[in-house]
């Protein structure tokens, strides 16, 4: 009884001390948002995209030899000293006032995105292997760190900020995420007792990290990057997004943005729960799935196209005798347009009703006037269709929720592959794992940047999600199929002896 209550008591801090590593790590996209749009500061959209991406890029990378101190030291003493170490670049965040400085503060403070490997390692030792993935789920859910970043701070800084009177307010705000680091740091070493893994005749380096040589360790990773890479850079890339395709405020993007992030740290638990009832295989594959579809679906950007459509051809040579808004004359004949449709797609673009699906109406414009002689099968009126796609904010939201549920979902079904396939290297693994999905998280909002200078088109982002999810599940696949077939080829029937 008494060995349950001491691990509740490490998840919960555990669980607490990573949502605020979390929040402090996605601070730079509400942050660096807000001053560019306040004017404080006119860096270009390089600079921005890599202020928002240092942090991440620290924690990520540093996850590895934090979760290779965490299996030696244990979690405790290296959770509470790297909360502490990153409270200090972040006060000094507050001191910045050049790119340079930004950028060095940035990347102090990307340390609290290490302390996911830490705590995966910390808190698989308190629980039996049918457990862990429920207890790593719950451990997850710090991510919820980001919707309260989203949330709370571009309302934060306007308050601040006295409405903009008082631009220089922004600086209290690192320092309030430095105080509350520190004061999270003191109470974690109170209240946590260390444990280290038994590693049994591993001495060296290079025997920790013997199991990145295992092919499955690099799958795990993958499905990291989607899930987890994925949650990092929407959680950052939707605030610009809103607000360049929805036109929101600052304030109303960030709202927005935490419908996003909110579900997937929540649902993290779930996540696990499931893997722990059903096995993580089967998660994996409805969240490979789901992705796949909801993506697809988010790519059809919002849109207004006019492209050539069906015209209208004389039937027979002649002279044009008339020409109106509904018809044309040619020696006789009549010939019909169809024209009200022109006005009827004008007019539901000007009122911007709420248009579910996207629609498609046609009209036809003479192109011949009076005295003009024609011949047969000539093209006398031009032909044109007119697509107009609203992209609904509450419909786009809506899949972006579903889309949020599932990472949260993939999330804890990944970290229940690790402590069940690798018990005693899940420090190590989980290490590598969380850096690839990370690297995800940094690498992804710039590349959806390079595919919208190149395209002009916001929705890349969900075709990029879309194709990643689809190698996720043919690699999951032609894996299921090589263990199948290797099954088979040990099954040996014995031959029957004589009688």
């Amino acid at each position: 009884m008494e060995q349950s209550n001491k691990a509740t008591t490490i998840l919960i801090a555990n669980t607490v001390a990573f949502s605020i590593c979390f929040s402090a790590w996605m601070l730079n996209g509400s942050l660096v948002t807000f001053l560019i749009d306040s004017g404080v500061y006119t860096w270009n959209r390089a600079e921005i995209g890599w202020l928002i991406g240092l942090p991440v890029l620290t924690g990520s990378v540093m996850r590895l030899p934090m979760g290779i101190l965490a299996d030696k030291y244990g979690g405790r003493p290296i959770f509470g000293l790297l909360m502490l170490f990153s409270a200090v670049p972040l006060f000094l965040l507050s001191y910045a006032d050049s790119y340079f400085e930004f950028a060095l503060a940035s990347l102090g403070f990307g340390f609290t995105g290490a302390s996911f490997a830490v705590g995966v390692a910390y808190t698989s030792l308190w629980f039996r292997k049918e457990r862990q993935g429920t207890a790593l789920g719950i451990f997850g859910m710090g991510t919820i760190g980001a919707a309260l970043t989203s949330l709370i701070v571009p309302s934060l800084l306007v308050h601040l900020t006295s409405h903009g009177d008082n631009i220089e307010g922004w600086r209290f705000l690192p320092r309030y995420y430095a105080g509350a680091l520190l004061v999270t740091s003191i109470i974690f070493i109170a209240v946590t007792t260390n444990r280290k893994p038994t590693l049994t005749g591993v001495t060296s380096l290079r025997t920790r990290l013997e199991p990145l040589r295992d092919i499955r360790v690099w799958r795990f990773g993958l499905y990291y990057f989607l899930v987890f890479g994925g949650f990092v850079a929407l959680s950052q890339w939707l605030i610009p997004y809103y607000l360049n395709v929805y036109s929101l405020s600052v304030a109303s993007a960030g709202f927005m943005a935490s419908v996003f992030s909110l579900p997937s740290g929540g649902v993290r638990a779930i996540g696990g729960y499931l893997s722990d009832r059903w096995g993580a295989n089967r998660v994996m594959k409805a969240v490979l799935v789901g992705c796949l579809v909801f993506c697809a679906m988010l790519i059809v950007p919002k849109m207004d196209i006019e492209s050539p459509g069906m015209g209208v051809m004389s039937t027979r040579s002649g002279l044009v005798t008339a020409v109106t808004g509904n018809e044309i004359k040619i020696d006789g004949a009549f010939y019909p347009l169809r024209t009200s449709a022109r006005e009827i797609s004008l007019r539901e673009v000007e009122h911007n009703d709420v248009l579910i699906l996207p629609t498609i109406t046609s009209w036809q414009e003479p192109v011949v006037r009076v005295g003009d002689s024609v011949a047969k099968r000539q093209v006398i009126a031009r032909g044109i269709t007119h697509i107009h796609f609203q992209a609904n904010i509450w419909i786009f939201t809506g899949l972006l929720f579903l889309v949020g549920f599932l990472m949260g979902m993939g999330m804890g079904a990944v970290y229940k592959h690790i402590p069940e396939t690798f018990p005693n290297h899940v420090g190590v693994v989980g290490g590598l794992v969380g850096v690839i999905g990370g690297l995800g998280g940094f690498f992804s909002p710039i590349l959806f940047g390079y595919l919208l200078e190149y395209t002009g088109i916001w929705t890349t982002c969900w075709m990029f999600f879309a194709a990643l999810a689809a190698v996720c599940l043919l690699w999951k696949s032609s894996s299921a199929v090589r263990v199948r077939e290797s099954r088979k080829d040990d099954f040996v029937v014995a031959p029957k002896s004589a009688t």
